[in-house]
């Protein structure tokens, strides 16, 4: 397996973009999904042949499992990533959620209504205002400029020309395309195509943006440099997004939470850092092998209990800081590292402790996040 490069943030990880986020009910939420394709769909509710591996099923019935009761949340403002190789699911199930592939059984929620009970008009109205889509493929219409492309779904809302080209224009801004409005997309490079995309998406200030694979056609550096971006304008404009990918280096680098997939299952679910620490099982486990713990593991997952004979000063960072950038401070200094978060110490952390995450030396079950438990309630007498 190749070797993953992951290109975190210098300082913090995913959970410091995600501190000041609404908690409470999930933007999305997904429960026994299924999507069966072949003769048996229409009539599969409730049957046993559900219990059937992927194998006997397509022998039995002739007929495909693509989804497998698949259930997952997907909180407001988050990076939700999809990840998983050819066939594991992982486009249809993006696809499921906007009904432009119709689930075979259960639920998709958005903010609590069911997508699947919609009707057409609903359904419409829901994909115009609430989701937008960004494509492997970019779909630009060559006949137009890029300003009548990025203004092109605001049209198809009937929004009059003037306010739809005055927000194309800003969207043109935001993602560093100012001046290229008048030309035509067989003008642009790949990249600049697919900032194009990324500008007509949220011109229609969706509440979710779907990514099915955006970047897998690009060129390696004009790839990372479409991961910042798309980071970027998380940063800048806060949407929930849910992006597909088959790379593992792009799932660590976006994501604030990590779906796998394999064989239309969801075969682990977390953070990056708890995919890099403790994998399921060993396909997981194969896939996070190369890569650098210490780009991706921040120092609340190694920090351990402070102890009385800790020194009372030393170099302090938070525990979201990734562990590769307290390396000098650690080199430094004869005083292990002070884990503060709003002025109370958490944890320490022994140099040791960071060569062994350098080293690669931190297996799977080693590594447990630290945590401080609060007090609980006084028990009843």
């Amino acid at each position: 397996m190749q070797t993953a490069q992951v290109d975190r943030a210098a300082t913090t990880t995913h959970d410091d973009r995600t501190a000041d986020r609404a908690t409470g009910q999930p933007t999305i939420s997904v429960r026994g999904l299924w999507k069966i394709f072949g003769p048996a769909e229409p009539k599969i509710a409730g049957s046993p042949l559900l219990e059937l591996t992927n194998a006997e099923f397509r022998l039995r019935t002739g007929s495909t499992i693509a989804v497998r009761d698949v259930s997952f949340d997907v909180s407001p403002g988050e990076v939700f990533v999809v990840m998983g190789l050819s066939g594991s699911g992982k486009s249809t199930l993006v696809r499921c959620l906007t009904r432009l592939i119709e689930p075979t059984l259960g639920q998709v929620l958005l903010d609590g209504e069911d997508i699947r009970a919609a009707d057409e008009q609903r359904l419409r109205e829901l994909r115009r205002r609430r989701f937008a889509m960004v494509f492997q493929h970019f779909g630009l219409l060559p006949h137009r400029r890029v300003i009548d492309n990025i203004a092109f779904g605001l049209e198809i809302r009937g929004e009059p020309k003037a306010s739809r080209l005055a927000r194309a224009d800003k969207m043109l801004s935001l993602v560093g395309l100012e001046g290229y409005g008048g030309q035509y997309p067989d003008q642009l490079s790949g990249g600049m195509q697919q900032r194009v995309g990324l500008a007509r998406a949220l011109a229609g200030d969706p509440e979710v943006m779907l990514f099915d694979e955006p970047f897998s056609a690009l060129d390696p550096l004009i790839r990372r440099e479409m991961q910042n971006e798309v980071l970027r304008l998380h940063h800048e404009v806060g949407k929930t997004m849910i992006f597909i990918t088959h790379d593992l280096a792009e799932a660590l680098k976006l994501g604030d939470h990590v779906v796998i997939m394999r064989n239309g299952q969801v075969v682990q679910a977390g953070s990056p850092q708890e995919l890099v620490a403790h994998p399921a099982d060993d396909y997981v486990a194969d896939f996070v092998r190369d890569v650098p713990k210490s780009h991706v593991l921040t120092l609340r997952w190694i920090m351990r209990d402070a102890r009385e004979d800790d020194p009372a000063d030393g170099p302090e960072f938070g525990p979201d800081t990734v562990i590769r950038t307290v390396i000098h401070a650690a080199a430094t200094s004869d005083k292990p590292i002070r884990v503060v978060e709003a002025g109370r110490l958490l944890g320490v952390v022994d140099r040791a402790h960071i060569l062994e995450a350098i080293a690669g030396h931190l297996e799977p079950g080693q590594v447990e996040p630290g945590r401080v438990e609060e007090p609980g309630p006084t028990p009843a007498t």
